[in-house]
């Protein structure tokens, strides 16, 4: 009886039944005493059963949905994994992160004071050197020369005469009348010159390279004699630093806005991206400067067999536009001064902490060596990605023997990357760097080749292993080479002269501050 009412629901009429039982037998003071503790643990037991059913875990307390975001879904896959998994995991994924951007955001608008074009005094023809993106740095210049001469930009001659012979003319690489349209209030551009101008004569210069605004309004004194100015090179006309923010900044709309690529590159630039997308998610944009040309310009023949290093040798002599010929490799490459070889970008990608089969995608011309070369870098990152992996033959077929369009291919691959790694620090390498600084800094790992090549030197001599020792020193050395906001960096200290000029940062390697403002710069904003 005693136990089936302590296993019964504790109603009103069991206690009145219990407690009349309790007078009855005159029970003595020890077991009135033990069966009122047990109907206070039975009474406790129910209340906790029941707060059990009725107050909200504490974890579900803080989720605002019954399904979690993804985001919380991988922290809870890494609440499971062991403290020093869970560090690896995280420091993976800050691999991925572009850098602290301090609310810093593009800024192109004009100031109050700027005048846009003022009829113009003549016009101004440019023969453009270089590939694809000292093309694009030497136009931009040239726009912001013509408004400075108040003239009349002719559409400019691409180069046809370099390494790569390309015969592409300006709208086969860009948006001709999308160039036209966007700088309309900067300054006039025409296609062509009008007829009763084209046998004329025509003063033939070549500005100086890095001047300033005065050195340009000096040269406005040849409309007195002549109509048409021929400038026979456009790359670094004008200087990096010490210009008016309305020319810098009209240089930045020329470079970001008005030079689009013409629209079958867009187009298929836009699909090959979404097609490495498809494939993974992320992926890395490498810049792997390992090509004939490039290698024989430099004369870097570290990891090349004697044939080789000789073939490259010869091309050098042989090519007339190159001044320097005789080169030391040696001294080339601990200067930092050689591109980092396949194999050095795999240890030092590896050693960065990205896994194995991350997607990279190779932005390059033909590889020099091919696969024996590549298959060193291929060896720890299985996962390389060609354009003509991704396109079709036929997709690829109008771009044939085009470098500048197959290099604007690579370009806008390269800037929509989520990480950017060039292994040389060449004009497309600047360019990209500039242009993801403008889009919002967007990550940048930018090896420094001189402090790596004492490491790899130390890997061959056995001198160090791969590993975390490894891992530690070339992670602690790019920490802060990963495209966060600075200031452009000036000349090195000592250097006097107009070579100062030379061994400034590139203005389109970092627009900031000109065309890269906060929330309360002091320049004007958008």
């Amino acid at each position: 009886m005693v136990n089936r009412g302590l296993h019964s629901h504790p109603s009103h009429g069991s206690s009145t039944l219990l407690a009349s039982r309790f007078r009855a037998r005159k029970l003595c003071g020890s077991a009135i005493t033990f069966y009122t503790f047990f109907i206070f643990a039975f009474s406790f037991f129910l209340f906790l059963f029941y707060l059990r059913h009725f107050v909200p875990d504490e974890h579900q307390h803080h989720l605002p949905h019954p399904r979690p975001h993804p985001h919380s879904q991988s922290q809870s896959r890494s609440r499971s994994r062991s403290p020093q998994e869970s560090s690896k995991y995280q420091y993976q994924e800050q691999l991925w992160d572009s850098p602290f951007s301090h609310a810093l955001h593009s800024c192109l608008k004009p100031t109050a004071k700027y005048k846009g074009s003022q009829g113009f005094d003549g016009y101004l023809t440019v023969r453009s050197n270089g590939g694809l993106n000292q093309m694009r740095t030497g136009i931009s210049d040239m726009v912001a020369v013509a408004h400075i001469m108040n003239a009349t930009l002719v559409i400019p001659q691409l180069d046809k005469r370099s390494f790569w012979q390309d015969s592409s003319v300006f709208s086969d690489v860009f948006d001709e009348d999308h160039f036209i349209d966007s700088l309309k209030r900067d300054i006039r551009i025409v296609k062509e010159l009008p007829k009763n101008l084209e046998a004329g004569p025509r003063a033939r210069k070549h500005f100086t390279s890095w001047s300033g605004v005065g050195y340009y309004e000096e040269m406005k004194r040849l409309w007195n004699e002549y109509q048409v100015i021929h400038v026979a090179k456009s790359d670094s006309r004008l200087a990096n630093n010490d210009l008016p923010l309305d020319i810098q900044r009209l240089r930045c709309r020329a470079m970001y806005q008005a030079l689009r690529f013409s629209l079958p590159i867009e187009d298929l630039g836009k699909r090959l991206v979404d097609r490495l997308r498809s494939r993974g998610g992320r992926y890395i944009a490498l810049h792997l400067r390992y090509e004939k040309d490039m290698l024989s310009f430099t004369g870097c023949t570290y990891g090349l067999t004697d044939a080789e290093s000789e073939e490259l040798r010869v091309l050098r002599e042989n090519t007339n536009y190159w001044k320097v010929k005789k080169i030391n490799s040696t001294e080339q490459r601990i200067g930092g001064f050689c591109p980092l070889t396949p194999k050095e970008v795999g240890v030092f990608l590896q050693a960065l902490g990205f896994p194995p089969l991350t997607p990279i995608y190779i932005a390059a011309g033909e590889i020099y060596g091919g696969n024996t070369h590549l298959a060193e870098l291929s060896s720890r990152f299985p996962n390389l990605v060609f354009k003509e992996s991704l396109a079709t033959p036929e997709e690829l077929k109008a771009f044939t023997n085009h470098a500048s369009q197959t290099a604007a291919l690579d370009y806008i691959i390269c800037v929509e990357s989520d990480v950017f790694v060039p292994s040389h620090a060449g004009n497309m390498a600047r360019a990209v760097e500039g242009h993801r600084r403008f889009l919002g800094h967007r990550k940048t790992i930018n090896p420094d080749r001189k402090g790596l090549v004492e490491i790899f030197d130390k890997l061959e001599t056995g001198e160090l292993k791969e590993g975390a020792e490894l891992a530690h020193l070339v992670q602690q050395m790019h920490k802060n080479r990963q495209g966060a906001p600075r200031r452009r960096l000036g000349s090195p200290a000592g250097i006097k002269g107009r070579a100062r000029f030379r061994t400034e940062e590139s203005f389109y390697e970092n627009p900031y501050p000109e065309c890269i403002c906060g929330s309360r710069s002091k320049l004007e904003t958008t």
